[in-house]
């Protein structure tokens, strides 16, 4: 960065200034708490000499509490050393088996993810979102912005089960629905994904959501098909069209490295598992209304009855469990009827 001609070419004079942010959110967290544990040294050999019943004691005490949270939030960190840990997220929500019922609770996810990236910092983008015939969401796709979001974003991939007393059923009758939930990394240049046009086909149509009337009157939404593997990718958040396709296309190159990283691991037994027959057999997470209350990941057997907290984004102890039990196994039916 001292380099007289560093920022001649200024994208990869951000992107390194970016880089090195990263590194630093490393490092100097290390740095700071390690001077820490040497003034705690410090602390606890005073509060030996002074004896249980001192001032000091009492305050050794209280630093060692919160010295060993903090040292536990630090340890966490480097548990997100994956090659895509850092990276930027995209996330999609698709309803399952249930009907209405599904769709629902694909726009009870959707709020519950919102909610947890504005705990988190995270930033969010929702580019394409489409209502159910009568209620809830059939699909919603977002881009997630933040330090380590795919890190923290991939262990909520897989099938999420919810049990309640529907309120769409005028018999007050118990349902359960699925929802899928698809989390990628989102690529940058650097990693090299060739596309080539003559293998897309790109539509164009008018957004379907809220958005004014501009954005419902021209043809700014796009559509791209990639023809060779029947991948397809909408994105209708922008009024440009130019906007959207650029969206779509970072969300297929994502999809793209996602489906060739899957052939590289499919010799693995648990990828293969993972991918079975059973479109909804890879249930990962079961969230329980009625008759009882409780939210019980299935992969690390973390669990709480405030299903209330979850649902209002409350998820950080889900995704430092997955993390700290370095994943999952995948779920089978018999594992949720048990």
């Amino acid at each position: 960065m001292g380099r007289p001609d560093f920022w001649d070419h200024p994208e990869s004079a951000q992107q390194t200034v970016a880089d090195l942010s990263s590194v630093k959110g490393v490092v100097e967290p290390f740095d700071k708490m390690a001077g820490r544990v040497g003034d705690f040294e410090v602390l606890a050999e005073l509060a030996e000499m002074e004896g249980d019943d001192s001032a000091l004691y009492t305050e050794a005490d209280g630093t060692w509490a919160q010295l060993a949270e903090d040292m536990n939030k630090l340890e966490l960190v480097s548990f997100l050393s994956g090659e895509m840990d850092r990276k930027n997220a995209i996330m999609t929500i698709i309803p399952g088996a249930g009907g209405t019922e599904a769709c629902d609770w694909c726009s009870m996810l959707y709020r519950m993810y919102t909610h947890w990236f504005d705990k988190r910092g995270f930033k969010y983008e929702t580019v394409d979102i489409m209502p159910g015939d009568e209620a809830g969401l059939k699909l919603v796709t977002m881009t997630v912005t933040g330090e380590f979001a795919y890190g923290y974003l991939k262990g909520e991939k897989g099938v999420h089960r919810l049990v309640r007393i529907s309120p769409f059923d005028a018999n007050k009758r118990r349902h359960t629905s699925f929802t899928s939930v698809d989390v990628l990394p989102e690529i940058d240049d650097d990693i090299k994904i060739d596309i080539a046009e003559s293998d897309l086909r790109i539509d164009t149509f008018r957004a379907s959501g809220a958005g004014g009337q501009h954005i419902n009157r021209t043809d700014s939404a796009v559509r791209i098909t990639h023809l060779p593997t029947n991948i397809v990718v909408t994105c209708q958040s922008e009024r440009s069209q130019h906007k959207n396709k650029a969206n779509a296309m970072r969300i297929l190159r994502a999809r793209l490295y996602d489906l060739e990283d899957s052939k590289r691991r499919a010799n693995i037994a648990a990828e293969s598992a993972a991918k079975g027959d059973n479109a909804w057999g890879n249930q990962i997470r079961s969230y329980v209304v009625q008759p009882y209350q409780m939210v019980k990941d299935l992969r690390t057997d973390a669990e709480t009855s405030n299903i209330g907290a979850v649902l209002d984004g409350d998820l950080d102890m889900f995704a430092e469990a997955y993390l700290r039990t370095g994943g999952g196994h995948a779920v089978s039916d018999a594992d949720l009827d048990s």
